[in-house]
């Protein structure tokens, strides 16, 4: 017991001083605005953002003091969607009104629920969360198309809300708010934007995998460590101090596509229910809601960043997410779930020749924000 007490309070006295140096060095940089400097500084500040807890009690609101940002009129629900069916996964792709094109590429490749159950003996659902368009004109004739789209697929969730981007953590919280309202019966949530290609059958796998584990906690998907604030007025992401004053945000995973399981759907829900939804980067304030929530995200090497994945079968055996994806996604669907691949990737030679192709496409002297190098060796 004596050396137990002992060992506990050396821990304590280390947690102190390295929060004491972090503090000092960070001092010294507080003027400094250049990217390079919040970048280091940023790094400085992430033992502290993720560790405690005054970011989220600088970011709270009372419940009787909410923005209305939760109370927005259903347009189109499909509120019925999950309560027939065991779901192992509800796949919420963001969209906006005109994006019909891509939908429709989604619901024939990757989203093809019937295609799915057939072949793979699963129950997914898709749905597609979206808004308004800020042109009263335009929103008019868009609704009754959006009403006629969805008589016929039964897959759109859409609330009166701009469909902006700064209106993005709107669109956040449409979707856990109806997941848990409608769709509590799901294990794992993905959201994911309507330009990804996901390789259903790999993530089913996969998933499949972390259900027989009996996996709670679970968040997976491209994380940012230590990512500062943009202040640069100039960017879209920037982000003013009085909305969010810290020098780092705290682990995240980029909103192009994420996954997560219901116990953590649950919490993250919770949680925005009392945090400031001003703060409009959507995945940013996932991360914050997650990390009051004591929920950490974990990185999945194949899930790509913004550059496109590779175009080829080493990839396609592990691919699960690829970004900026339109034109080209019944050709990807395609190619990335043929047999052959499977084929071609099995056995020793197949992994000999794989791992040497996965080397050369990913681990280039120029960064391409694909897949890490180290996807490549894994």
């Amino acid at each position: 017991m004596y050396f137990s007490s002992r060992k506990l309070r050396r821990c304590q006295f280390l947690q102190v001083l390295a929060t004491c140096f972090i503090v000092s060095f960070m001092l010294m940089w507080v003027q400094d605005d250049n990217d390079i400097v919040n970048h280091i500084k940023s790094y400085s500040y992430r033992y502290l953002i993720n560790s405690y807890g005054f970011v989220n009690s600088s970011l709270t609101v009372m419940r009787e003091k909410s923005d209305g940002s939760r109370n927005f009129k259903y347009l189109i629900n499909n509120k019925d969607k999950c309560q027939e069916d065991e779901v192992l996964l509800l796949l919420f792709v963001k969209t906006s009104p005109e994006n019909r094109r891509r939908r429709d590429a989604i619901r024939y490749t990757w989203g093809n629920e019937d295609s799915i159950r057939s072949q793979y003996a699963v129950n997914i659902k898709v749905m597609f969360a979206l808004g308004v368009d800020k042109d009263p004109i335009k929103r008019s004739l868009q609704q009754k198309q959006l009403d006629m789209e969805n008589k016929v697929h039964h897959d759109l969730v859409q609330q009166d809300f701009l469909d902006t981007f700064h209106n993005l953590t709107l669109k956040f919280l449409l979707q856990f708010g109806w997941v848990n309202n409608y769709c509590r019966n799901a294990k794992f949530i993905m959201t994911a934007d309507d330009d990804i290609f996901v390789h259903t059958p790999n993530l089913i796998s996969y998933l499949k995998d972390m259900d027989l584990m009996g996996v709670r906690d679970f968040w997976i998907g491209r994380v940012h460590r230590g990512a500062p604030p943009i202040r640069n007025k100039q960017s879209k992401y920037y982000v003013p101090y009085e909305m969010y004053p810290w020098g780092s945000y705290p682990d995240y995973t980029a909103g192009a596509a994420y996954v997560v399981s219901q116990d953590v759907a649950a919490k993250v829900y919770e949680a925005s229910q009392t945090l400031n939804t001003s703060l409009y980067i959507d995945d940013v304030f996932m991360g914050i809601c997650a990390n009051k929530m004591g929920i950490v995200p974990q990185y999945h090497l194949f899930f790509s960043g913004e550059g496109k994945a590779p175009y080829h079968q080493c990839i396609y055996n592990r691919m699960i997410t690829s970004h900026g994806h339109v034109d080209d996604l019944h050709y990807l669907w395609k190619q990335a779930t043929d047999p052959k691949v499977k084929d071609l990737t099995s056995g020793f030679w197949g992994h000999a020749y794989c791992k040497l192709v996965n080397i050369i496409l990913l681990c280039r002297i120029r960064y391409l924000d694909t897949y890490s190098c180290s996807a490549a060796w894994s």
